[in-house]
C-alpha cells in the first residue's frame, strides 16, 4: 500500500513571495500563530499552504471575496 501525501509545505520565502511580504514578517506570523508551520530539523521551519490560504481568505478588501 502507497500512502499519498495531502500536505503541501513551502519555505519562508516562498510564503513570502506569495503573501508579498518579508520574510521577517512571515516569522512574525508563525510567532503570533496565524500562519501554521512546521520545524523540519534544527534550523528548518516550513510552512503549511492551506495555512497561507486560510490567512489570505480571513482578510478580503472591500467587495473582493
Amino acid at each position: 500500500m502507497v500512502a499519498t501525501l495531502t500536505r503541501r509545505l513551502v519555505s519562508i520565502g516562498d510564503a513570502a513571495d506569495a503573501l508579498a511580504v518579508s520574510t521577517r514578517t512571515v516569522r512574525r506570523y508563525i510567532a503570533d500563530g496565524q500562519l501554521e508551520a512546521v520545524r523540519l530539523g534544527r534550523k528548518t521551519l516550513r510552512i503549511k499552504v492551506d495555512s497561507i490560504e486560510r490567512f489570505i481568505d480571513a482578510r478580503p478588501v472591500g467587495n473582493w471575496r
